[in-house]
């Protein structure tokens, strides 16, 4: 039940319809002249508007409604990426989408939501002793499943969001510094054993050419060519840019997946060093607002939610933005309500209403 409107985050809300509109500048012009794109503009709005209808139901709906059905909602997404890896479709390398006739849906996407909230549900239930080892390790295993079946498609971007969102989530929960240090030491040969016996060859050059493109893909077949053109987008842009729709690089068809992986490439070439700092600026705002709820929110279970989509929006901006300046390593990640994509922005709208549903019931009712 909503009392009153009187703590809903408009500020939040207006930093969101400023990135939308970045967005919907920046995926038009992106599909402008490539005409294997023809209709991703359009493609785009109505996944904006499906997310902004999934924003307003998660707004309304009080999140504490969720709580009770936390381990439903594991099991489930669990279940879901299960099936992905027995009959997800591949793309870029990775077995990741699942084929729903008209539409392909990515799992991983939503299911960072749901994981924030299955996990919020599990500090809560143990939040006179949340910071206990052994609940501290409950939480490390329900979150290790599914960032180790996400990892094994193989998606390092999206495992890095979740584990991210974890290790986020764990330390707001309480979590001693000690007992993060013993779990990232034990994760070392664990990480190794991945990089070693579950990623291909390219797969790891694919991750180590950021530190150097032509030394580790010299015949530019394993994403040197992406970083060496992002770089060259992002320095033609100067301090103004050359002008929406007006990019040489980009319009010219040499920077790839420009709508989504490298779009904040683009945006640096045609609006330059401002443009691409104003959005900086917004979505660093963004992340403030985030925290903000959470600092804010009444309950355990609400805090955590918060802190854990904040998480998830600092992570996929860091990963995004560094890949494309070439100091992090070359993954499909979107930059969150810029880059196309169904899935994300259905992800990301609705984690805004969730926040907006934490700020609202921030208050008790009181008679």
């Amino acid at each position: 039940m909503i009392r009153s409107w009187r703590d809903y985050n408009f500020f939040l809300l207006g930093c969101v319809l400023v990135l939308t509109g970045f967005s919907l500048a920046m995926v038009y012009s992106a599909t402008l002249r490539d005409p294997e794109l023809t209709g991703y503009f359009a493609r785009h709005i109505v996944n904006l508007l499906i997310g902004a209808t999934a924003m307003l139901l998660f707004t309304v709906i009080d999140y504490h409604e969720f709580q009770s059905f936390s381990m439903p909602i594991y099991l489930a997404t669990v279940a879901i990426l299960g099936v992905v890896l027995v009959a997800g479709r591949i793309r870029s390398g990775a077995q990741s989408w699942l084929d729903l006739g008209l539409r392909t849906l990515q799992p991983s996407e939503p299911a960072k939501i749901l994981i924030i909230v299955a996990l919020a549900a599990y500090w809560e239930r143990f939040d006179d002793y949340r910071g206990a080892t052994r609940v501290q390790l409950g939480a490390l295993l329900l979150a290790g499943l599914p960032i180790g079946m996400v990892f094994v498609q193989p998606d390092f971007g999206t495992a890095m969001v979740f584990s991210t969102i974890w290790i986020t989530m764990a330390w707001v929960s309480g979590m001693r510094w000690w007992q993060l240090l013993c779990i990232l030491l034990a994760a070392a040969p664990i990480a190794y054993f991945g990089w070693v016996y579950i990623l291909e060859d390219y797969q790891r050059l694919r991750l180590l050419v950021f530190l150097d493109p032509l030394k580790y893909d010299p015949d530019l077949r394993y994403g040197a060519w992406n970083v060496i053109q992002s770089l060259n987008a992002v320095s033609s842009g100067g301090m103004t840019g050359r002008g929406w729709t007006l990019g040489l690089v980009s319009q010219g068809n040499y920077l790839p997946v420009r709508y989504t992986d490298f779009i904040f490439a683009m945006t640096a070439e045609e609006l330059g060093f401002v443009g691409a700092a104003v959005l900086l600026i917004f979505l660093t705002v963004l992340i403030w607002q985030a925290f903000t709820v959470a600092s804010s929110a009444r309950d355990t279970f609400g805090k955590l939610i918060a802190a854990g989509i904040g998480a998830m929006f600092l992570c996929h901006i860091l990963i995004n933005v560094g890949m494309n300046m070439s100091v992090m390593p070359v993954t499909g990640i979107p930059l969150p309500f810029i880059s196309y994509g169904g899935s994300f922005s259905l992800t990301a709208l609705a984690a805004i209403g969730l926040l907006q549903s934490i700020a609202l019931r921030r208050r008790r009712l009181t008679f």
